[in-house]
């Protein structure tokens, strides 16, 4: 390929050849890099009332648009996709097994336990529990894995190896899904969330085998149909995990594959509109992500 330097190089011979004028007259000026992709979803907010935070990065040109991309959003149980990496790290550092068998109790049962709850008495292995975790959102299972790793302070520093100096890690589960406005705890930013799931999803942070077995868990989660997977252009397929808390806070992060070509990676928060229904934040959520990919050039 031709650099600059190289044609100057070739300018200046050419000039000694008294060519250089010529070529200079029907050389084509450099044309501007396009400007990024703009995403305003005021209209969205002012139409339905609440704060819509939307960040998206589309891989194959590594365009990004962002909607309050820099703000505060609790997560709820979106932190669960990063739990469950964080654990297969640790498996591959030698300091975890997959099939390791750790005993529920009825001291960890808390509310949403679909998956721990009929397994009190019992072991479940790592591998159960972290796919409870993504799957199905099992609360209980999180609460173990957390503390099987050394607790919160461990989970917040295995954060930080991402490189993530933004969010907050203070409580455990079921506390953390309070989501009160302007409560900085259990907390983390739009756009630094893409990040990570670029970190635990796409580059070599894990092993191929752990990253299929991740994006398995989410490609196979049943949560939310009516926020990520609603927005996904026909023929895509959608990796995801939900949120849901306090304050009407309804979120959804993930990947979104198209039928050839590299993904496009979400985040997506929605909250403060607590009078709102279920269905009606997920429709909203579920908006600012398609407008976010129309801007991105896909839909």
């Amino acid at each position: 390929m031709t650099t600059r330097a190289d044609r100057r190089k070739v300018l200046t011979g050419l000039g000694a050849l008294g060519l250089a004028p010529t070529l200079l007259a029907c050389s084509q000026p450099e044309q501007p890099e396009p400007p990024r992709p703009a995403l305003d979803l005021s209209a969205l907010e002012a139409r339905h009332g609440g704060r819509l935070g939307v960040s998206a990065l589309d891989i194959a040109f590594n365009r990004s648009v962002s909607w309050r991309g820099q703000e505060r959003f609790a997560y709820c149980s979106t932190f669960k996709l990063f739990l469950a990496a964080a654990a297969l790290e640790r498996v591959e550092r030698g300091e975890e097994r997959l099939d390791r068998s750790i005993r529920v109790t009825r001291a960890d049962m808390i509310s949403h336990a679909p998956v721990t709850g009929p397994a009190v008495g019992r072991g479940l292995t790592v591998q159960a529990l972290c796919q409870a975790m993504v799957e199905v959102s099992d609360n209980p299972a999180a609460n173990i894995m957390i503390r099987e790793m050394g607790g919160l302070n461990a989970w917040r520093d295995w954060l930080r190896t991402l490189g993530d100096t933004s969010t907050t890690v203070n409580r455990w589960e079921p506390e953390l899904n309070s989501a009160l406005a302007d409560d900085p705890r259990d907390t983390g930013l739009p756009d630094q969330t893409v990040g990570n799931l670029r970190e635990v999803l796409l580059d070599e942070r894990l092993t191929v085998e752990h990253r299929q077995l991740l994006e398995g868990w989410m490609l196979a989660s049943p949560t939310g149909p009516g926020r990520i997977k609603a927005a996904a252009p026909t023929g895509w397929t959608v990796a995801h995990k939900t949120g849901t808390g306090g304050n009407g806070a309804t979120n959804d992060i993930g990947l979104l594959r198209p039928p050839s070509g590299q993904p496009v990676l979400v985040a997506a928060y929605f909250t403060e509109a607590p009078e709102a229904t279920t269905a009606q934040r997920e429709a909203v959520l579920a908006q600012g992500v398609r407008e976010a990919l129309r801007a991105l050039g896909h839909g």
